[in-house]
């Protein structure tokens, strides 16, 4: 239950530091009027003001804090068991191929979690809703009102399974990236902290949650790509007929970088916002297992 509860937390304080850079990097992801990520930035504040970069962030605030919850307590009650059937105690140390399994039954449950949320998240960050440069009125009437209205808009037009849409993708990303995520976390945090520098535990620990974020959004970003774009498509016109064909069109109109569009902003994201996650989750298990035991 502590797992579960400082996953939630850390995930929550990771969301309002990295949602700028989320909302520039889908924006980059799934339209092609931006030259990169300054034009994105500055083209972004010029139409929209800062509430631009803020697009969609109140369901995310919410749902990933669930999301986060559920992808910390399944990783550890995963090794738990896992090592308790593999070793028959779950009191020792877990070799690589365990933490990275557990990893991997963790981001394949969150996306059944995550994807509404996702869905929407993408769909109003990609919607842009012009103000007047004196006022702040709007120019255009927007599509989406709200994350509200734009998961009930979703299932009136498509139906209830496209809030699901580009799930596939998502599950490939999510996967692989947290079984990547947690186990360089746990090979960065040995590296940083070892036994004998226990007073150097702070430091190690930021460090090697940046890191650990860093190296999963360089596992996850290809996917990310075109979870992306499955999921803003049909904000106005439908492109994409389903997974295989958004690769092969993307690749085909853009070349195989296109896979990689957003990556670097990806990494510069995910540096402090991993701190922060595995700051508070390692913070607020200190604080809560003293009470549960």
């Amino acid at each position: 239950m502590a797992d579960f509860i400082a996953g939630a937390l850390g995930g929550a304080f990771g969301v309002v530091v990295g949602y700028p850079l989320d909302t520039v990097k889908v924006r980059i992801q799934t339209q092609r009027n931006y030259t990169g990520i300054w034009h994105c930035i500055s083209s972004t504040y010029k139409v929209e003001k800062a509430s631009g970069f803020f697009k969609g962030m109140s369901i995310p605030i919410s749902t990933v804090s669930v999301s986060s919850s559920i992808v910390f307590g399944m990783y550890r009650n995963c090794l738990y068991h896992l090592c308790k059937l593999k070793y028959g105690t779950p009191n020792v140390k877990p070799s690589k191929l365990d933490i990275f399994l557990s990893g991997y039954a963790a981001g394949g449950l969150r996306v059944f979690v995550s994807s509404p949320a996702d869905m929407a998240k993408v769909r109003l960050q990609t919607q842009v809703s012009p103000y007047r440069s004196n006022m702040c009125t709007l120019l255009t009437q927007p599509k989406y009102t709200g994350p509200v209205n734009c998961l009930l808009t979703i299932v009136k037009e498509d139906g209830f399974f496209g809030l699901y849409k580009g799930c596939f993708a998502l599950m490939f990303r999510d996967c692989h990236s947290f079984a990547t995520y947690f186990l360089s976390y746990a090979v960065f945090r040995e590296w940083f902290v070892p036994v004998e520098q226990s007073n150097s535990e702070l430091m190690g620990v930021l460090m090697a949650g940046g890191l650990a974020g860093v190296v999963a959004w360089s596992i996850a970003t290809p996917m990310d790509v075109i979870n992306s774009r499955l999921q803003a498509d049909g904000v106005t016109q439908r492109r994409y007929r389903g997974f295989i064909h958004c690769i092969t069109d993307s690749v085909r109109q853009e070349g195989v970088t296109v896979l990689f569009k957003g990556l670097s902003l990806n990494c510069l994201r995910a540096f402090p916002v991993n701190m922060v996650v595995f700051l508070t989750y390692e913070a607020i298990l200190k604080t809560i297992k003293p009470f549960s035991t």
